[in-house]
């Protein structure tokens, strides 16, 4: 060990790589927020059965308009308009989750850090 208790490599030119990785790491932040803001006020939209079923969502995963074509609603078959409930409830949030995956990307270059999402 050097005098003064630290190693040689953690000298000043040491805190000054620290101080730019936090530097880094908060425009980092600042960027993932801006983007969640951003995908947050996005809107997501899928159908299904031909349009028998829509519906939209927000980045927010909340799900904003169902809509039903008269055509769905069976009263004999209750079962498969819930399916495409089911299925296109199901599709828009994969969509919102692939915009947010894909966001992510961007902003860390690809790299996978755990914890984020």
């Amino acid at each position: 060990m050097a005098r003064g208790g630290f190693p040689r490599n953690m000298g000043m030119g040491g805190m000054g790589n620290m101080n730019n990785m936090i530097k880094q790491a908060q425009k980092m932040q600042e960027e993932m927020l801006k983007a969640q803001e951003a995908l947050n006020e996005q809107e997501f939209e899928a159908s299904v059965g031909g349009g028998a079923v829509s519906v939209k969502a927000n980045g927010k995963k909340e799900i904003i308009e169902l809509k039903l074509s008269p055509d769905a609603v069976d009263p004999d078959d209750v079962e498969m308009l819930e399916d495409m409930i089911i299925t296109a409830v199901n599709e828009v949030l994969r969509k919102a989750d692939d915009a947010a995956a894909s966001n992510l990307k961007n902003l860390t270059g690809g790299m996978n850090i755990p914890g984020l999402f």
